[in-house]
């Protein structure tokens, strides 16, 4: 994995650069020296950010009382146990 930097201005003056950087590893963009943003590829942010949606996560959302959600009861369908 290649860690590439960009001053703001150069970022500006040749994206398709950063952009292919990107592809790399990530891409660091300062301002005044100082790291301000990064620049990354989709696989890249997509593996930093998959993780698997718990239903309490879900639910916590903003806009989640709107959701339907009307579970089908689950049966297990017990019986007694024989103890003959």
């Amino acid at each position: 994995m290649t860690v590439t930097t960009f001053s703001s201005r150069e970022f500006n003056q040749d994206t398709s650069r950063a952009k292919k950087a990107a592809v790399e590893g990530p891409v660091f963009i300062t301002d005044r020296g100082r790291p301000a943003h990064v620049l990354l590829s989709i696989d890249d942010y997509r593996r930093l950010t998959h993780r698997p949606r718990k239903i309490a996560d879900a639910l916590a959302l903003p806009g989640a009382e709107d959701i339907d959600f009307d579970p089908t009861p689950m049966t297990l369908g017990l019986r007694p146990a024989d103890f003959g």
